[in-house]
């Protein structure tokens, strides 16, 4: 879940709870928007999208590894068997 969608998320509930007092509502919301900012922040939170790309790069990052570490074997092989 993006942070956005996690806080509009939260705002919409509290939104319910707290229909009766408009004053109080704002000052909440503004309250909790920075506490959730904060939150975000310090836990160093990433979208999906970058999560994804992220993985994307390390599979491929695995399969050149594992691709050398083939060749290097052979490598290895071949000189043993000269």
């Amino acid at each position: 879940m993006k942070p956005d969608d996690f806080y509009q998320q939260l705002k919409n509930q509290l939104n319910q709870v707290m229909a009766g007092s408009e004053g109080l509502n704002a000052e909440a919301m503004t309250y909790l928007q920075a506490a959730t900012n904060q939150l975000f922040n310090k836990l160093d939170i990433v979208s999906r999208e970058e999560f994804e790309a992220q993985k994307s790069v390390l599979l491929r990052s695995r399969d050149k590894i594992t691709q050398l570490e083939a060749q290097l074997a052979q490598m290895e092989k071949t000189l043993k068997d000269s």
